[in-house]
């Protein structure tokens, strides 16, 4: 299945695709698609509906984060071989973890605002994985079992707020509307192997990144399988998977970074794609 959610900021209504890729209404279903109904039980009983019965959505209407209520944002840092090369950073022994407040999330096709004194704003395209029941101290052998879906993700990063303001990642990784999501939640059972998936993303039309999920340091499995060693990951948490090279502050000779009129562009197989303009914050 491909869930989504659309309308305006605050006031989405839960959706998913039919066949033709038309938007049908879920709400006579469901109030929302948050993770009180990312388990396998109600993501079996959305399965079974023919979306043909739904009513069709007219329009083009906005489409928002596809899971709403998100809980937990975390964040894997430095996840492929060659981002960690670009970066000229050594191979983690373990996951880099980090967190991205939740104000940052937008929809997928909403504006991104570079804050004020941003002068080295990046891009990231992400697998963003979606869990689905509670896991705590999972092995990597059942991890998959408590994905309910992936999704598309950009982990907008300014670079000087990250590094150079003392503290952790998460200060320049949480700027307002540096997390679009979505469109659509794919579930699980779409994408049988999470490290098969081809991700780009490209600026003003020119690609920047165009990588391979089997270049990931850490799989999804062995991402979860640490994380739930750590803490409960529960239904609604978004995990962000890293990025593959390609990032502006790794361009050679001399870094580029995002500013006020450029255009991304994001794609992974099978989870559809994301495009958003960059203005300034006033």
């Amino acid at each position: 299945m491909r869930l989504l959610r659309y309308g305006d900021p605050g006031a989405e209504k839960p959706g998913m695709l039919d066949a033709n890729d038309r938007i049908r209404d879920l709400s006579g279903v469901i109030d929302d698609i948050t993770g009180a109904m990312l388990d396998d039980k109600s993501l079996a009983r959305l399965r079974d509906l023919d979306p043909s019965t739904l009513p069709l959505v007219d329009g083009t209407p906005r489409i928002g984060p596809c899971v709403g209520n998100i809980g937990k944002f975390l964040c894997i840092g430095l996840n492929y071989t060659d981002h960690a090369a670009e970066t000229g950073m050594e191979i983690p022994e373990y996951p880099i973890l980090f967190l991205k407040a939740n104000s940052a999330i937008i929809g997928p096709n909403d504006t991104v605002s570079l804050p004020r004194g941003s002068r080295r704003s990046d891009w990231e395209v992400e697998l963003g994985v979606v869990i689905g029941k509670p896991a705590k101290y999972v092995t990597e052998d059942e991890a998959l079992d408590y994905v309910a879906g992936y999704c598309i993700t950009n982990d907008v990063s300014e670079r000087r707020f990250q590094g150079r303001l003392s503290g952790q990642w998460t200060k320049g990784k949480s700027c307002d509307t540096f997390g679009p999501v979505g469109p659509w939640l794919v579930t699980r059972d779409e994408i049988p192997d999470p490290q098969s998936l081809n991700l780009s993303l490209a600026v003003n039309g020119q690609t920047m990144q165009d990588g391979t999920t089997s270049n990931m340091i850490f799989t999804v499995a062995q991402i979860i399988a640490h994380l739930s060693g750590l803490m409960t990951l529960h239904p609604g948490d978004l995990i962000a998977t890293g990025t593959p090279a390609g990032v502006g502050m790794g361009m050679k000779p001399e870094p580029i970074y995002l500013k006020s009129g450029d255009r991304m562009e994001l794609r992974i197989d099978k989870l559809g794609q994301q495009n958003q303009s960059v203005v300034e914050d006033d």
